[in-house]
């Protein structure tokens, strides 16, 4: 094609650049024949020495030609004989044009041209580069008898406080401080990508058994404390992590999950969206959630459609918080409990054991939900005498329940009721506001004991589908926790809400709640975009409060979110 080209460009800057290319693909040819050995006898012996081996190799080719001569006559002989599909006349056509053309040695085929670029999607439907079945997500992957889903959205989210909360974009709801704070005469503000998900779902069946294994992350995890610097490169975490397996009426899950103790909007589905933790966008949810997500292992039975029974074994955690003060005594370990900071530490004795059944059904179409569930916890610490090696446990248990319905009034229009109350349960509390017990002044004998902490709480509101695009909500949640004291023989107390404590010492936390969800922009192949607004006002009464200071703590902020679904 080149040298074609050449010719038909006799005069011009092209011809000249063909009559150089050409030149240069000649050049090594020609100093093959007039090379230093210019001597005439040489350049006859050399030509009869390549006439030569092109003779034999032209031989070495007629010898393939005919074996696959006689594999095409053999192959047409057979194809003679009936069958039941026959070959067309259009076929041994072809098969004898095959047998009839040389074939030439190191023959590679020419690929085929590459597929034309048709552009970026701008009707997000219609383009010929998306191979992906319609009505399948394109994000999922079939490998053997399993398919694995990508999950997640990117999410940028912008909150602003009227005090200073310290929490980031999840919101302290047991600290956020006073007007006679310094803190409380500042307002903060900061932009956050940390609450994009990432996930991957795998779904398959062995015989019967259907198995679900389903991973969740976020960026939400430990941070360095100079992260907002220069890189702001936020950790990422494991929010879930389960398998779980259906038999029939029997399922079985094992891996981390939302606590059952944690209310549903469906049966009582380990997925995140059959598990009510509100519209919110703050990280932290809202006062009057209860919530958590542990590692576990449950049993549910399915006896009908409408009816869930469930029995959990979740991790356990001795917690008292940082709000509990604690005896500071030479037989007291305060490691044994989780002020907050102990971590793995903290020696729990047995799991906590949860037991839940869920009801669902529809009244005149509209859809009813209602779950109850009850917890039973253990406590142990040991008191330890150096001088007489004197051993003493001390034990203690705590137990709460809860009762969540979800009902749609209207098309669309649901109402929401979560109440919770416990007797040293109340660790799941809006994200730990509630110690479980406190550890009590040491008797004439030297032993610490345990007091368990009552604490409640409540959330009502409403979710309202306006339009198909459009999500209209508001809540409004209350936390009560109850005090209990131990005096010490100087007169001083340990506990929680004595005479004195720390304004930490919440009696009463409050939060009213509205919000939007707003979809810009849809496609069942491509996702979606969203734009969240929320606005809250908080309320805090302590125990205690010093004479002439507040006597509570208020604080209003608004987040204002922009996030891209996967489909």
């Amino acid at each position: 094609m080149i040298l074609t080209d050449c010719v038909s460009n006799r005069v011009s800057f092209r011809g000249f650049f063909c009559l150089v290319f050409g030149w240069l693909i000649l050049m090594p040819f020609v100093a093959s024949l007039y090379g230093a050995d210019s001597d005439p006898d040489a350049r006859l012996e050399k030509l009869e020495r390549a006439v030569a081996a092109l003779q034999q190799e032209n031989k070495e080719i007629k010898k393939e030609n005919s074996a696959l001569k006689q594999q095409v006559a053999g192959l047409e002989q057979r194809s003679a004989t009936p069958r039941p599909s026959t070959a067309t006349a259009a076929t041994a056509a072809a098969t004898r044009r095959i047998a009839a053309t040389p074939i030439a040695r190191n023959f590679v085929p020419e690929p085929p041209p590459p597929a034309e670029f048709k552009g970026m999607p701008f009707d997000l439907t219609n383009n010929e580069l998306v191979t992906s079945p319609i009505g399948k997500t394109p994000l999922g992957l079939q490998i053997g008898d399993v398919t694995f889903t990508l999950l997640g959205f990117m999410d940028f989210t912008s909150v602003t406080r009227s005090t200073r909360n310290g929490g980031d974009i999840g919101t302290s709801f047991a600290t956020f401080p006073f007007s006679n704070t310094a803190a409380g005469q500042l307002s903060e503000t900061r932009f956050s990508a940390k609450n994009s998900r990432l996930g991957l779902r795998m779904d398959t069946a062995l015989g019967d058994l259907k198995v679900l294994g389903y991973l969740e992350t976020d960026f939400l995890g430990n941070a360095p404390t100079n992260l907002n610097v220069v890189s702001n490169s936020d950790t990422l975490r494991m929010r879930v992590y389960f398998v779980d397996v259906q038999d029939g009426p029997w399922e079985f899950l094992a891996g981390q999950d939302w606590s059952m103790l944690t209310p549903n909007r469906k049966g009582i589905s380990p997925l995140p969206n059959d598990i009510f933790f509100t519209q919110d966008v703050d990280v932290n949810y809202n006062v009057g959630l209860v919530w958590e997500r542990t590692p576990q292992v449950r049993l549910l039975y399915h006896p009908s459609n409408e009816w869930t029974l469930g029995v959990s074994a979740e991790n356990p955690d001795q917690y008292v918080g940082p709000a509990v003060k604690l005896p500071s005594n030479s037989t007291f370990d305060s490691t044994q409990v989780d002020n907050g900071s102990n971590g793995t530490a903290t020696p729990n004795f047995m799991p906590d054991f949860i037991g839940k059944v869920a009801y669902d059904t529809k009244v005149g179409g509209h859809s009813i939900h209602a779950d109850a569930a009850g917890i039973v916890r253990e406590y142990k610490i040991n008191a330890f005498v150096p001088s007489t090696g004197m051993s003493t446990d001390e034990w203690a248990t705590g137990y709460g329940g809860s009762f969540n319905t979800n009902i749609e009034i209207l098309p669309h229009l649901q109402l929401i009721e979560n109440f919770y109350a416990s007797n040293g349960a109340g660790r799941e509390i809006s994200t730990g506001v509630a110690p479980d017990f406190i550890v009590t002044a040491p008797d004439a004998a030297g032993v610490d004991h345990i007091k368990t902490v009552k604490s409640y709480a409540g959330l009502a509101g409403f979710e309202w589908d306006v339009l198909p695009v459009t999500k209209l909500y508001g809540y409004y949640g209350q936390t009560y926790i109850d005090r209990e004291v131990s005096e010490l023989p100087n007169g001083t107390f340990v506990g929680y809400g004595f005479p004195g404590s720390a304004n930490s010492n919440n009696k009463r936390i409050e939060e009213y709640t509205a919000g939007l969800t707003q979809v810009l922009w849809k496609s069942e192949r491509y996702g979606d975009l969203k734009l969240l607004l929320q606005y809250s006002y908080l309320d805090r009464d302590p125990w205690f409060v010093a004479p002439g200071t507040p006597s509570n703590a208020h604080m209003h902020m608004g987040y204002v979110d922009i996030r891209y679904d996967l489909p």
